[in-house]
């Protein structure tokens, strides 16, 4: 009888090699692959992507058990003790997010979320969105919310996927943040908006967080140091489905 070997492991960041694997998987994808500057603390010598936020939160890290435990994957949580120490939330940076922080809630900011190239498109950030789900229910998460990124900066190339964001997942008033530069998102007519095709334009991280129920800001912001157009992501954690709770939730190899 043939025992199952799992691939994956998901956990913290429990020391100074943890932390410097997660910046070095985050300087492959931001920097040398989508062709950004990186945060303002990035060690291009070293290889390293990294900010003032780092050091304020905690990395969740996908490990590949089959692979000499290599990290593959990373994304950074911060809650509301890290960023009292670090003067702020990373997202404050972009969005008003006033209806968050005063909604008494609990709260996960989500971060620098990304995934070795050879890992996309499989059960990896399924996997690391279950590392995620156990994190949130442990510590009785109420909102998560964070950055989320479409490649490029024409807002004219991707009318598409953010019209339809914010035609059809637009947070609610009371848990709405905005951008503090606003980009135009709804740029097609309801009547022109083709769903299929913008969902198929859609980056994966946000489709995860579709699926679960979450939710966009009002307005893009363009990040120039990163290349991107970013979306303010909001998930408020009653709302998950039973259906979502039993993919997110269980424990896969």
């Amino acid at each position: 009888m043939s025992r199952h070997i799992p691939r994956f492991a998901v956990r913290l960041a429990a020391n100074e090699a943890d932390l410097a694997a997660a910046q070095a998987l985050r300087f492959q994808v931001f920097v040398q692959e989508l062709g950004g500057a990186g945060g303002s603390l990035t060690d291009h010598l070293a290889g390293q992507e990294a900010d003032a936020f780092d050091r304020h939160s905690e990395h969740l890290l996908l490990i590949d058990l089959l692979r000499g435990d290599a990290v593959v994957g990373t994304t950074r949580v911060m809650d509301r003790a890290g960023a009292d120490r670090a003067g702020r939330f990373a997202t404050e940076d972009e969005f008003d997010i006033s209806p968050l922080l005063s909604s008494a809630r609990r709260l996960m900011e989500l971060g620098r979320t990304c995934l070795h190239p050879d890992y996309r498109g499989g059960g990896a950030l399924l996997r690391l969105w279950q590392g995620l789900a156990g994190l949130v229910e442990e510590r009785k998460i109420d909102l998560i919310f964070g950055l989320a990124s479409f490649t490029g900066t024409d807002a004219q190339a991707l009318a598409q996927p953010l019209s339809c964001l914010s035609q059809d997942h637009l947070a609610d008033e009371g848990l709405r943040p905005r951008s503090l530069r606003p980009v135009p998102m709804d740029l097609v007519p309801p009547g022109a908006l083709d769903r299929r095709a913008a969902m198929l334009a859609t980056p994966a991280l946000i489709k995860a967080y579709l699926r679960l129920g979450g939710k966009v800001g009002e307005g893009a912001f363009l990040d120039s140091a990163f290349r991107c157009l970013d979306v303010c992501m909001v998930l408020d954690t009653a709302t998950l489905s039973a259906r979502a709770r039993t993919i997110y939730g269980g424990e896969r190899g």
